[in-house]
């Protein structure tokens, strides 16, 4: 099957609030280089991927240019773009900036192990199925909460899945899909699968991603970071 031009949406215009920093998560550094430094620099190494657009603040879009891409010679990302309000609003302007595109990877700036063979996974998997998201079985039992705070159920742990990015559509689906969205808002959206899910009603393929594939969220998060990046050396 001929390669399709393949776009990586990078995500990197949240607050972060729950690390209680000052400064945005995904611009902490692991060892000496900002969160979201390796996650592109994983899109930018990878054979599939043929252009980066990073996702950020109108405030940090100097910033990331000149400090980031610039500084790191990541050619790839060929725009550096404000966000919105909302995830779904910086999705949207990065899908707005894509051209010529076959495949997007929608990836969260705060997951910097993203690896290569994910980014096979995935692709392989969008291939086929056109709807894919990295994930991993639930390691831990699952309990379904009332609104009251007590166990409502407990869903077979064999069917439950942790949900990862990159999530990785055909254009041409994705696209359908936010337009669809932004014209009809939706409460409740959580990721970009689930636009798809709730606009289009067409399947998502679970695929394998890693335990590696973490995201930054809190302290302990960045202390773990540290850590995969220290054995890696």
């Amino acid at each position: 099957m001929e390669k399709g031009k393949c776009i990586a949406i990078v995500l990197a215009a949240g607050q972060g609030r729950r690390m209680g920093t000052k400064v945005q998560k995904q611009y902490l550094h692991i060892q000496d280089r900002p969160v979201v430094y390796y996650a592109l620099e994983s899109f930018q190494k990878s054979s599939i991927i043929d252009e980066i657009i990073l996702v950020t603040g109108e405030k940090e879009i100097v910033f990331c240019k000149e400090e980031i891409v610039q500084r790191y010679q990541l050619d790839k990302v060929r725009k550096v773009i404000s966000g919105g309000n909302e995830r779904f609003d910086s999705v949207y302007r990065g899908l707005l900036c894509c051209e010529d595109c076959a495949y997007v990877f929608i990836h969260d700036g705060a997951r910097p192990f993203v690896d290569e063979a994910v980014i096979e996974r995935t692709y392989a998997a969008v291939q086929e199925y056109d709807a894919c998201v990295a994930a991993m079985p639930s390691k831990d039992t699952v309990k379904i909460a009332d609104g009251d705070g007590f166990v409502k159920c407990t869903p077979d742990r064999s069917t439950v899945w942790t949900i990862q990015t990159p999530q990785v559509f055909s254009y041409t689906l994705i696209r359908r899909a936010y337009d669809d969205l932004m014209a009809n808002p939706i409460e409740g959206i959580t990721d970009d699968a689930m636009v798809v899910e709730q606009t289009e009603h067409h399947p998502v393929k679970l695929v394998e991603g890693s335990y590696y594939n973490i995201k930054i969220t809190t302290p302990d998060d960045l202390k773990l970071a540290e850590l995969f990046v220290n054995e890696s050396l």
